[in-house]
C-alpha cells in the first residue's frame, strides 16, 4: 500500500471513528440525560399538578421505572406490613392511588433519558377517607397521608437493593416480559442502569441506618421521623439514640400562618414560615441540590401559592347544627385561649400540654444551624430553620381537625372523642392507617377485624409513642362532649 493510499484510509478511518463517537455521544445523552416534559394531563389542574407533578427528585432520588414497575414481581415477600406479606405491590404500603391511574398519587414519572419514578410533597399530604366500608374513597390534597407507610418504602428499595437478585439477568427477564425495549435501552438498563440504581440504593443504607433499630418502634402508617431524617439525611449527623415519630401534618390553608404574628410551622415550631417547611420538604424528596435552581424556587412558590389559598375540607357528613351551636361555648371556654388565640400557630411549653417529648429531643439549635448552612451553600434562600432549643409544641390551627385524625403529633389518640377523655382512660393500643370514617367518635376507625387487618399497631407505651397530656375538656360530661365534638365538625 501506497504511502498515500495509507494516509487516506487513516483519515477515513479516523473521521469514521469522528462520526461514531458522535453519534454514540448523541445517543447516550438522549437514553440517559435528554430531559422531556411531562404530558399535559399533570398540569390541566392545580389539583393534579400537586399530585402528580415533577419537583425535580428523578434526578438524583428517582427510580427508574421500569425496575420499579418489576419490583413487585421479583421480590413479592418483600411487601410487607407488620411482618405479614401483603398482596397489591406498592398498594401495601397505603399509598392513595387514584382508579386508573398507573402509580400512587404522590409519586411521579418523567422521562430524564430514560423514564424515572420520583416522589413529590403529595405522597405525604394527600388523605383518602371513605364513608362507609363498601364506598368508594375521597381524595383529599393537601391533608396528611394517614395510611402512607413511608418507613415501609424506604425500607422496601434498600431491602431489595440487598437482595442477590436484584442483577441484569432477573430484572432484565422480569422486564422483557412486560415491555419491548429497543436493543439500545436494554443495553442501557443492562450495563449501567440497573448496576448503578443498585450501587445507589446501597448507599442508602447507612443513611437510613436508624430505621433498622430494634429499639425502636416502626413508625407506621401515616407517621415519620422527621427531624432525624433531616439530622441524617442533610446534615450527616451520626445516629444518636432520639426518636421523634409525627403525624403527617395537613397543609391546606396556609396563608393563616403569618410570621411577623410569632407563628411557626412544624409540630414544634422549628421552621419559621411555610416557604422555608415547603422547600426542606423537597430538598429531602430530592436527595441532593437542584439540578436546576431556578427552577426548583419557580415549584417552591407555586406549591407555596396553591397550599396557602387550599381550603379545609368541609365535613361530608350532616352537622347537627342546634348541638353544634351549644358546643360553641364549650369551644371558647375550653379550647379557645389556645386554638384561637394570640397563642394560635406559636410554640407552648411542654409542662403547660404535656404530651410526649419525643420530638423535641430528637432536633436542636445546633442541627439548625447546620441545616441551614446546608442549604445556604446551596444557593437557596428562606428563612429557615430556628436556630434556637425547642421548647414545646404548636397550638395547632383547628381547621379541617375532623380529618386530622389520629391525634396529638405522634398521633397516639384515635379520635376526638378519646381526646375528650383523661390519658388514663384512652387507647393503650389501636391500629392506624384504616380509612373508613367514624362519624361518632369523629376520627378513622382504629379497632376490629379490618382495622387490623389494613392498619399497623400502634403501643402507646412505646418509645415516643406516649398519649400523655393535652387533658383539656375531660372534664365534661357525656352530653356536653357530644356538643364540642359537633362544633368541631364545622371548623
Amino acid at each position: 500500500m501506497s504511502t498515500c493510499n495509507c494516509k487516506t484510509w487513516l483519515k477515513l478511518t479516523g473521521a469514521a471513528l469522528a462520526v461514531i463517537g458522535v453519534i454514540g455521544a448523541m445517543i447516550g445523552y438522549d437514553r440517559g440525560f435528554r430531559e422531556y416534559p411531562q404530558p399535559d394531563w399533570v398540569t390541566t389542574t392545580p389539583e393534579m399538578r400537586f399530585k402528580y407533578g415533577s419537583i425535580g427528585a428523578e434526578f438524583d432520588a428517582g427510580i427508574p421505572y421500569w425496575i420499579f414497575y418489576v419490583l413487585p414481581r421479583v421480590f413479592p415477600e418483600k411487601f410487607t406490613q407488620d411482618g405479614k406479606v401483603v398482596p397489591g405491590g406498592y398498594a401495601a404500603l397505603g399509598v392513595p392511588w387514584e382508579m386508573g391511574r398507573e402509580l400512587p398519587v404522590g409519586f411521579t414519572k418523567k422521562t430524564i433519558g430514560f423514564p424515572r419514578v420520583a416522589n413529590n410533597c403529595a405522597v405525604c399530604h394527600t388523605t383518602t377517607y371513605r364513608t362507609s366500608p363498601d364506598s368508594n374513597p375521597v381524595f383529599v390534597v393537601g391533608g396528611p397521608a394517614h395510611t402512607t407507610n413511608v418507613q415501609g418504602f424506604f425500607r422496601l428499595l434498600i431491602d431489595c437493593a440487598k437482595d442477590p437478585r436484584f442483577n441484569a439477568d432477573i430484572l432484565m427477564a422480569e422486564i422483557n416480559r412486560v415491555t419491548a425495549l429497543d436493543w439500545i435501552d436494554k443495553a442501557l438498563y443492562r450495563f449501567f442502569v440497573i448496576p448503578i440504581t443498585r450501587q445507589r440504593l446501597l448507599e442508602r443504607e447507612a443513611q437510613f441506618a436508624w430505621i433498622y433499630r430494634k429499639d425502636f418502634p416502626d413508625w407506621g402508617r401515616g407517621r415519620d421521623d422527621a427531624m432525624n431524617l433531616t439530622k441524617y439525611f442533610m446534615i450527616k449527623a451520626p445516629m444518636d439514640d432520639t426518636f421523634g415519630p409525627t403525624d403527617m401534618p395537613s397543609v391546606w390553608n396556609l396563608k393563616k400562618y403569618v410570621w411577623d404574628k410569632g407563628h411557626r410551622m412544624n409540630y414544634a415550631g422549628d421552621s419559621h414560615d411555610a416557604t422555608s417547611v415547603i422547600m426542606d420538604s423537597a430538598l429531602g424528596l430530592l436527595g441532593a441540590p437542584p439540578k436546576h435552581k431556578e427552577d426548583f424556587v419557580g415549584q417552591v412558590k407555586w406549591l407555596h401559592d396553591y397550599l396557602s389559598e387550599l381550603p379545609p375540607p368541609k365535613y361530608p357528613f350532616p352537622i347537627n347544627e342546634a348541638k353544634a351551636a351549644t358546643g360553641k361555648p364549650l369551644f371558647d371556654a375550653h379550647c379557645a385561649s389556645c386554638h384561637r388565640s394570640e397563642k394560635t400557630g406559636t410554640p407552648l411549653p411542654l409542662a403547660e400540654v404535656g404530651t410526649d417529648r419525643g420530638r423535641l429531643d430528637s432536633w436542636n439549635k445546633g442541627a439548625a444551624v447546620k441545616a441551614n448552612q446546608v442549604v445556604k451553600e446551596m444557593g437557596l434562600q428562606r428563612r429557615g430553620l430556628v436556630e434556637e432549643d425547642l421548647k414545646g409544641y404548636v397550638a395547632a390551627f383547628l381547621d379541617g381537625i375532623w380529618l386530622k385524625a389520629p391525634y396529638l403529633h405522634n398521633g397516639s389518640v384515635p379520635t376526638l372523642r378519646d381526646l375528650l377523655e383523661p390519658a388514663a382512660k384512652r387507647p393503650k393500643v389501636f391500629w392506624r392507617g384504616y380509612d373508613v370514617y367514624d362519624p361518632v367518635k369523629v376520627g378513622f376507625v382504629s379497632d376490629g377485624p379490618e382495622a387490623q387487618r389494613v392498619g399497623t399497631r400502634l403501643d402507646t407505651g412505646s418509645k415516643a409513642g406516649g398519649n400523655q397530656g393535652h387533658e383539656f375538656g375531660t372534664g365534661l360530661t357525656a352530653v356536653e362532649k357530644e356538643a364540642l365534638l359537633e362544633y368541631l365538625k364545622t371548623l
